[in-house]
């Protein structure tokens, strides 16, 4: 079950999608964090943020839209109160963070790779519920700007987190393959609206929202495999994924891990459950190795995708 990702050793290649796990000990009475393949924390930013206004979370169909606002305790508070707890966590520690600008993501990036037990750095480029949020996930020139100023502050693994709220994913992976990423985060949420019939008014403060869940996962698996033929960087590949089954399906369009986000929201024991359903899942179709499933969908009139373990 064990891969490599980004150059982090994982025991199974499962992990938490950040902004849907706390800071993990939230999740710690409902199943053994050290399971995990690796932990990834809500999105840090550089001074404290109170989040949208309420409400900021409505059902839909096959998933939910959400306008959190990266609501966190700031860089500061996050080493001093958080970081100890995770330190004590036996799988790798992959932070999120997020800037308003590229010396915001260099600041962010050099102090948090300063860090004891830290394996990784996710870049919050994509949100898509604050102010600028999607700017620099839509222009692949500001994307670079940013991975190149990560990539300079430390030399932990640096892992991009890309929106789907562009016209050519494949254009801003390359560019953040060329600035010196090591891995990427796809997808994130897609922009949505819900709005009340009855007061006429959207069901969400901020008006849109976050559309994540089921719901995303064929437009991620697409992303995903569109991704994975343009450039050479291993995939964390993410976007309702709530089963073992749905966790396979990215795995054979080219992600190296996966990561269960809004499937927590239902039941806290997802991502453990998804776990145990791939290794059942490999045992029983003698799958020797998880990573025979990289990048091994078959794709009428296509070669078949490049096996793509990370190693």
């Amino acid at each position: 079950m064990s891969v490599e990702f980004a150059g982090i050793r994982m025991q199974n290649p499962v992990v938490s999608a950040s902004g849907t796990f706390g800071y993990a000990k939230e999740f710690e009475p409902y199943l053994d964090l050290n399971r995990l393949g690796a932990v990834v924390v809500k999105t840090i930013t550089r001074v404290p943020r109170p989040g949208n206004p309420a409400p900021r979370i409505v059902e839909t169909p096959a998933g939910m839209l959400n306008a959190i606002g990266l609501q966190n305790v700031g860089i500061d508070a996050f080493i001093r109160e958080k970081l100890p707890f995770l330190r004590t966590l036996t799988p790798p520690l992959i932070v999120n963070v997020a800037g308003e600008s590229v010396e915001d993501f260099r600041e962010l990036t050099g102090r948090i790779g300063g860090q004891e037990g830290v394996a990784g750095i996710e870049l919050n480029v994509s949100c898509p519920n604050v102010a600028g949020g999607l700017d620099f996930s839509t222009d692949p020139r500001l994307t670079h700007q940013v991975v190149r100023a990560a990539r300079e502050a430390t030399p932990l693994p640096i892992i991009p987190k890309l929106s789907p709220n562009v016209t050519d994913i494949r254009t801003i992976a390359r560019a953040a393959e060329d600035a010196g990423a090591d891995g990427l985060s796809l997808i994130n949420t897609l922009v949505g609206m819900a709005i009340d019939i009855r007061t006429r008014r959207p069901k969400i403060a901020n008006v849109t929202g976050g559309l994540s869940g089921p719901a995303i996962r064929p437009v991620a698996v697409r992303m995903v495999w569109q991704v994975a033929q343009a450039v050479r960087l291993p995939i964390l590949g993410m976007g309702g994924i709530a089963t073992a089954e749905d966790a396979v399906e990215f795995l054979l369009a080219g992600a190296t891990a996966v990561a269960v986000g809004t499937a927590s929201f239902i039941d806290p024991t997802s991502v453990v459950q998804v776990i145990d359903g791939l290794r059942d899942y490999c045992a029983a179709n003698g799958i020797a190795e998880v990573r025979e499933l990289v990048g091994a969908a078959r794709i009428p009139g296509r070669p078949i995708a490049c096996q793509r373990s990370g190693e």
